[in-house]
């Protein structure tokens, strides 16, 4: 089987190519894959990383604002677009994909509509409930459109066929040992905290976690707390901390920049305070964990928020949006959850209710189709 992939500008498209290329060798070990990407995005670094092939190709988005950066900026665009499908055309046909898969991205756009115009098999996977402009272009190209969640099917060509796959996570996720964890880290079995905001950090979750540590050790409650502050509260974070009296590590709290361990981390979990990327909630699933979402308010169409919305209206997560996530706001949910683990450990079990066990194999099952009707 020979697989064309194509996705890139972020994480959130480039893993997911990532991971359903593994599902594929899994079922098909000779099988044969080329990814498609931007020179410049994460996935010139990740594919090559991950032992693929990569083909390479400039596009870019317009911007609507009209400023004289953006003029010059849609100017470059208009002149990506008129070399992409040329490109596109010529990848494909030298390849010769027995299906073609896009996961969202520009990059994705002239490549699926490439191969669906050369008769190619074609899917696309969209990671949010919100969808992004590719994917709702190409839902109206491909064969079939997989969805994390099917709320993301309200925004997109009502007569595409779809399965609701959800969305693959890492490997030791699914399966978490909470008291294994807790030994690994030195815990107790007092309330476990998790916060975070992804390689970079968020400022809004380190300004509330800069007072809520403080506040939970001062007042001498049972929380253990593990804190990520990501690059931009390299030299903020441990000032703070510094400022307040806090140590960085003790018998009760884990403070670093980066989560290394992250499936232990998220084992050990009783609650965790976090953005709402598709694959931070897939794993929130997955582990069956409570959380305090605050949607990142600066990405395309808002999609955090709609993804967050999914787990707030199960009853999964309390969605606080940023303009109102102060630290008190905050302090005070982590007190009323502290006081009610009832609700909590119900918090948890409505996100494991949310999860879909078996997406590789629904995932496994579209690609499998779409070849055999080849």
């Amino acid at each position: 089987m020979k697989v064309l992939l194509a996705g890139g500008g972020t994480g959130g498209h480039i893993n997911p190519a990532l991971a359903i290329a593994s599902i594929i060798k899994q079922h098909d070990p000779s099988a044969e894959f080329l990814f498609v990407g931007t020179p410049n995005g994460m996935e010139a670094r990740l594919v090559p990383q991950a032992g693929y092939r990569m083909e390479t190709m400039h596009v870019a988005g317009f911007q609507r604002k009209l400023t004289l950066k953006n003029i010059k900026r849609n100017a470059k665009a208009v002149y990506y677009l008129a070399t992409s499908q040329p490109r596109a055309r010529k990848i494909v046909k030298q390849f010769q994909p027995d299906v073609a898969i896009g996961t969202g991205g520009y990059v994705a756009g002239p490549i699926l509509h490439a191969a669906a115009h050369l008769g190619v098999p074609c899917a696309i996977h969209e990671q949010n409930a919100f969808p992004g402009v590719t994917n709702k272009m190409l839902a109206k190209e491909v064969d079939h459109v997989m969805l994390t969640v099917e709320k993301a099917l309200e925004y997109l060509h009502p007569d595409c066929a779809y399965t609701v796959t959800g969305l693959p996570v890492r490997g030791g996720i699914s399966h978490p040992d909470k008291a294994a964890a807790r030994k690994k880290l030195g815990f107790d079995d007092g309330l476990c905290i998790l916060s975070f905001g992804g390689s970079l950090g968020a400022g809004c979750i380190n300004e509330a976690m800069a007072e809520l540590i403080p506040w939970h050790v001062k007042k001498g409650l049972a929380i253990n707390h593990i804190h990520g502050y990501g690059g931009m509260g390299k030299e903020t974070f441990p000032a703070a901390m510094q400022q307040a009296g806090i140590p960085m590590k003790s018998n009760r709290l884990r403070i670093t920049e980066y989560i290394n361990d992250m499936d232990v981390c998220l084992a050990a979990a009783d609650l965790v305070i976090c953005r709402s990327g598709a694959s931070t909630l897939a794993e929130l699933e997955a582990v069956g964990r409570g959380s305090i979402l605050i949607p990142s308010p600066i990405v395309t169409g808002n999609h955090q928020l709609h993804n967050a919305n999914v787990l707030g209206d199960a009853g999964a997560a309390i969605v606080i949006e940023q303009k109102d996530a102060s630290p008190q706001r905050i302090i005070q949910e982590v007190e009323r959850l502290y006081h009610d683990r009832d609700r909590l450990t119900q918090m948890g079990q409505k996100a494991k209710g949310l999860e879909i066990p078996d997406t590789e194999e629904r995932i496994w099952k579209v690609i499998e189709g779409l070849v055999q009707k080849k």
